[in-house]
């Protein structure tokens, strides 16, 4: 296992070099703009590398993943949607289409649809019915999105990517499904080769970013596991309301800021310096602060999940629980100005007006 592991990493790195030099070649660079405060143009082929990594493994282990050819079309469609994205700007219409079709593909030829939510408020099982499939494709295109619009600093996705992923695997395995288990400890070794070169750990003339394409791959995979093993006839691998836990910072990240922007006037889907690693940096934090402060409130969001799933605590308790640090974090990101100001004023701190972007 130790020398799988370790080809799979070395794979990843040698395709992370090789998708490099192809990107300056074809111009799927990112370049610095108004929100974009990084030096030097960065080849967006993180998302692409890690693609090519794990089909290349899947390919040559096809029984790892039940539906190993669709689920190998199907993050090959989003690697390329995505890269499109990174390199001509498609719009929101285009990406969210894309999107949707291969939502309904993994529902249709692949059965892997949302038709129960657990029990969720304590009364009985909430079958969705004919409503499934409407939910599926919702959960996929939220997933999905929550995931690219997470990304903005540098180590944030694959952190929060180790986190979900090692949350997965860890969940899976305690109930005997290896293959997926193991598959869930590839995706992290997958991502170690980006996070070094992104953080610029081995120079910051490599450095990479993930793009569209990766954020792209990374959610749809989270919620084929997801449903997967939370959708199974019988007793599922892990209940529904558990995957709130194991997403709870990128979902409720894109919740938060869209019901923010729409109370402004303005798009949902439009982008802005309002998330929230863009607020902790606004308060002071470095970027390796903010890093560790966020992936470190995943990690023990992802804890509560598997805690309150291994000891099998009661699905309302644990919806209420989260819908109770949902709000809690709602009322955090649209006061946090207002709050900041009154904690420097209590405390006699000196004088610095906390403003939104």
């Amino acid at each position: 296992m130790f020398i799988d592991l370790f080809f799979t990493f070395f794979i990843s790195f040698a395709f992370l070099f090789l998708m490099r030099k192809v990107a300056r070649i074809i111009g799927l660079v990112d370049k610095p703009s108004g929100r974009k405060h990084h030096s030097g143009n960065v080849p967006l082929v993180g998302g692409i590398s890690i693609c090519i990594t794990i089909i290349h493994y899947i390919y040559s282990h096809p029984g790892i993943i039940n539906h190993a050819n669709l689920f190998m079309v199907s993050i090959a469609i989003l690697t390329l949607i995505g890269a499109l994205d990174d390199r001509f700007d498609l719009s929101v219409k285009v990406r969210m289409g894309i999107q949707a079709l291969v939502s309904f593909g993994m529902i249709y030829f692949a059965e892997a649809e949302l038709t129960s939510l657990g029990n969720l408020f304590g009364f009985g099982e909430v079958q969705l019915g004919i409503m499934g499939t409407l939910v599926t494709i919702i959960a996929v295109l939220g997933c999905i999105n929550a995931f690219n619009m997470v990304d903005g600093i540098d180590g944030l996705l694959g952190g929060l990517s180790v986190v979900t992923f090692g949350s997965i695997g860890l969940l899976l395995s305690g109930v005997g499904e290896q293959s997926l288990s193991y598959l869930c400890l590839l995706l992290v070794v997958c991502m170690f080769p980006y996070i070094l070169m992104n953080l610029g750990l081995i120079g910051r003339e490599r450095k990479v970013f993930m793009g569209d394409a990766g954020s792209m791959l990374i959610g749809f995979t989270v919620i084929w596991l997801l449903i997967g093993a939370s959708q199974n006839e019988g007793s599922p691998m892990i209940r529904p309301v558990t995957a709130l836990w194991l997403i709870a910072v990128p979902l409720m990240d894109m919740v938060a800021i869209m019901i923010r922007r729409i109370k402004q006037g303005k798009s949902p889907f439009k982008p802005d310096r309002e998330h929230l690693h863009h607020i902790c940096q606004r308060l002071g934090f470095s970027s390796i602060q903010t890093l560790l402060f966020i992936c470190t409130i995943a990690a023990i969001f992802a804890s509560v999940g598997v805690i309150g799933e291994v000891f099998d605590f009661p699905e309302f308790i644990m919806l209420y629980g989260f819908m109770f640090v949902f709000i809690v974090y709602l009322v955090l990101l649209m006061n946090y100005c207002e709050i900041m100001n009154y904690v420097r004023k209590k405390l006699d701190l000196p004088k610095k007006s906390y403003s939104s972007m």
